[in-house]
């Protein structure tokens, strides 16, 4: 297993979670060879044309971990910090995100290394449209499946759909995350908030305590964050702070959330929000509430920070948000994590429903969605709580075990190893 440190890549800090449960499992080696690593990753050169006629070329990946359980499924997001270490890692949390919420899928992802914010929608849509071309022979709806992800949404979903439809006709599976009018569906855009809502009332509840009792800081506020802090202030949690990249607000009797998501579409962000006090991400992190919920983008707690959190609950419902290294510390001190691949497997839950729907071109009404969603959610938390209990340890390597011996025992029966 690797050494345990708080300067690990992204890839090295997700598969010493992966090495911890394969040590405890005693997998054999040529098993753990194969899930460690990753199946195919592909980087693609893209010229990207300015509105300026002037030509910058921008890097594209796309990692598939691994395809066991069915079609490799995994967002797609545009962000200057996009790697290919990266991505691999985000695909490897793919693969074991599917499996313990037992949706018939594998794990990948996408990325393309550009600030999108200094780009215009024509070149975002032209920059799409390439991304697809270039990766379009590995993908389809039973083959590879993108998402939105970072700074991706429903129109980039649009763009990807209709340029490999191009290719191969009408295929809306081969996207989810679309819009409704194409072959979305209905509770998508919650989806991911709404699980990490279904998974923390599971938590308190075993815990003897209720929403009314508690206070809640999320930091990030763009599609998971502020659909998180819509959801559980209509369950009676006191939404205090909120932040984005711009910083933060903070109200200790609790922000209006209908209120604040009204001034962050008028003003584009959360700061300045009237009858709140201003604070950055990092004293967010840090404040005296029950219930954490890191929603932006990873690695944000470390063991630089880990022992100044205060909060009793952790939820990561954004990807890898807590080093090895903190989450160790987080354990010693008491803390409860409630591991991303559980927290935040709301989004590619319905993302399956989706599909599905894609697939026997048949609408679900959104009852229906959200219905499915809290039975797969509940049933999944509860599966970790049991093997934690019984075995011992926290809910992220419960996760983690369930997760890679699902993926294992499919590997074996395909006969891959």
């Amino acid at each position: 297993m690797a050494e345990l440190r708080d300067d690990m890549t992204p890839f090295e800090a997700v598969t010493y979670f992966f090495d911890t449960v394969a040590d405890v499992v005693e997998m054999d080696p040529a098993t753990r060879a194969v899930l460690a690593g990753t199946y195919r990753e592909i980087r693609v050169q893209i010229p990207l044309r300015r509105d300026d006629g002037s030509v910058e070329t921008v890097y594209g990946y796309r990692v598939q971990h691994n395809g066991a359980r069915g079609p490799y499924k995994g967002g797609v997001r545009y962000h200057p910090s996009a790697s290919l270490d990266e991505t691999r890692a985000l695909a490897a949390l793919m693969t074991w995100k599917t499996a313990l919420v037992d949706v018939p899928f594998g794990g990948a992802k996408g990325g393309i290394q550009v600030d999108p914010t200094t780009l215009s929608k024509p070149e975002l849509e032209r920059l799409t449209r390439r991304f697809m071309s270039q990766v379009s022979y590995i993908v389809g709806p039973h083959r590879d499946i993108m998402a939105p992800d970072v700074n991706t949404n429903a129109q980039t979903m649009a763009w990807m759909m209709d340029a490999y439809g191009q290719r191969a006709g009408h295929t809306p599976a081969v996207v989810t995350g679309k819009p409704v009018e194409l072959g979305g569906s209905l509770g998508r855009d919650a989806a991911t908030g709404r699980g990490v809502v279904i998974v923390l009332d599971e938590v308190i509840r075993d815990a003897g305590q209720s929403p009314g009792d508690l206070t809640m800081a999320i930091q990030g506020f763009g599609n998971v964050g502020s659909w998180t802090a819509r959801l559980a202030a209509e369950s009676g949690y006191r939404v205090v702070a909120v932040s984005d990249v711009k910083g933060g607000t903070f109200s200790e009797r609790g922000l209006d959330v209908e209120q604040l998501i009204g001034h962050q579409r008028q003003t584009g962000s959360v700061v300045e929000f009237p009858g709140a006090e201003p604070l950055d991400n990092a004293a967010l992190l840090e404040l005296d509430v029950d219930v954490l919920v890191p929603a932006a983008l990873g690695e944000v707690i470390t063991s630089a920070n880990a022992d100044r959190i205060r909060a009793r609950t952790v939820v990561e419902a954004a990807n890898h948000p807590v080093t090895p290294a903190a989450s160790q510390t987080l354990g010693e001190r008491g803390v409860t994590v409630v591991p991303d691949i559980l927290a935040n497997a709301g989004g590619v839950t319905v993302s399956y429903f989706e599909w599905t729907q894609n697939i026997q071109q048949f609408s679900w009404d959104e009852q229906r969605v959200n219905g499915e969603l809290a039975r797969h959610m509940t049933t999944a938390y509860r599966k970790v709580r049991d093997y934690a209990q019984g075995s011992g340890c926290d809910l992220r390597h419960a996760a983690f075990a369930i997760a890679v011996q699902r993926v294992a025992n499919a590997a074996h029966l395909r006969g891959y190893v």
